[in-house]
């Protein structure tokens, strides 16, 4: 897969932002990837996603909203969603296999191949960023459970509390919350599902964390 197809073209698009508007190199991005997907349609697709199939429609769950890839275009709940978002759905196609998500042992994003330069972003963006809603995460837990297909960890994972969550079928998410007391503030660390990047590129798969974290803290009110 090329690099400049993926997300690898997002870096680029954002160093050159103001040439044209970002929406329009998204959405040509997604297109792209769309074409690609549709001109060799793998027949089992619906279920490597797995997905529901309409036709040439595929509809699955993906952050919590129901989400429809058709040969035109990719939709997102109600469509209002950053046009990044549509490009990680495109990726995930695109990697679909049949091997199962095998949520343990959970691995952190750091122990994937080839991580090195995601590592810092992905510890701002997936994790730093959720720990001033620690108390608030915690107080709407199960409302996020419930709309990322979420669940407690095993009773051995460390922290004052924890979930699991799906933003996309076979990769799971596992948020550990330390909560703030007297010594130290707030923190959170996020895992992965062990297989996950075997179902997206490495620098997507990061950017599943930033998004499924900012869905956390929106559903955290």
């Amino acid at each position: 897969m090329s690099v400049r197809s993926g997300f690898g073209e997002i870096k680029f698009l954002r160093q050159h932002e103001k040439v044209k508007p970002m929406s329009d190199n998204y959405e040509k991005i997604v297109a792209d990837n769309l074409g690609r997907l549709y001109e060799n349609l793998p027949p089992d697709l619906a279920g490597r996603l797995p997905a529901a199939q309409e036709g040439d429609a595929f509809v699955f769950e993906a952050f919590g909203e129901t989400c429809r890839i058709t040969p035109g275009r990719i939709v997102i709940g109600d469509g209002g969603y950053p046009p990044v978002m549509g490009i990680m759905i495109s990726l995930y196609a695109l990697a679909a296999k049949t091997d199962p998500c095998v949520p343990l042992p959970l691995k952190a994003f750091k122990d994937f191949p080839n991580t090195m330069p995601y590592v810092g972003a992905f510890a701002t963006h997936t994790e730093n960023i959720l720990a001033p809603h620690t108390a608030a995460v915690k107080k709407n837990i199960a409302r996020i459970k419930t709309v990322l297909k979420g669940r407690d960890a095993s009773p051995d994972t460390p922290g004052d509390f924890n979930v699991v969550v799906y933003p996309l079928p076979k990769i799971a998410l596992c948020y550990i919350f330390y909560e703030a007391d007297e010594d130290f503030p707030a923190s959170v660390t996020c895992l992965y599902s062990n297989n996950a990047d075997r179902f997206l590129p490495i620098d997507a798969l990061a950017d599943v964390g930033e998004y499924t974290s900012k869905r956390i803290i929106a559903l955290a009110g």
